[in-house]
């Protein structure tokens, strides 16, 4: 089963969130509202979908790059971990 597929509800859930945050930013921009206002809204929702975006990834190299199901040997786990650590730290 495809991680996506696993984690549907907790992926859709995020993504409803960012929906909410995109229209925050539609409205901030319709009600002309200070651009440090916006910016801000802009940056949170950049975060959520990096956030978003690192899920993704990590689940798939959980499950497609070091195949549970085929036992992978401990330097490929810590090799799987490190770049997880590098993903995530590159998404902040």
């Amino acid at each position: 089963m495809a991680h996506t597929i696993r984690d549907k509800k907790k992926l859709l859930n995020r993504v409803r969130r960012i929906r909410g945050q995109v229209a925050a930013i539609e409205k901030a921009l319709v009600e002309e509202r200070d651009a440090s206002a916006i910016l801000q809204t802009i940056a949170a929702c950049r975060g959520a979908i990096n956030g978003l975006m690192a899920e993704v990834i990590e689940g798939h190299i959980r499950l497609h790059i070091i195949d549970p199901t085929k036992k992978p040997t401990a330097n490929q786990v810590e090799a799987a971990e490190e770049l997880i650590d590098v993903v995530r730290s590159y998404l902040k």
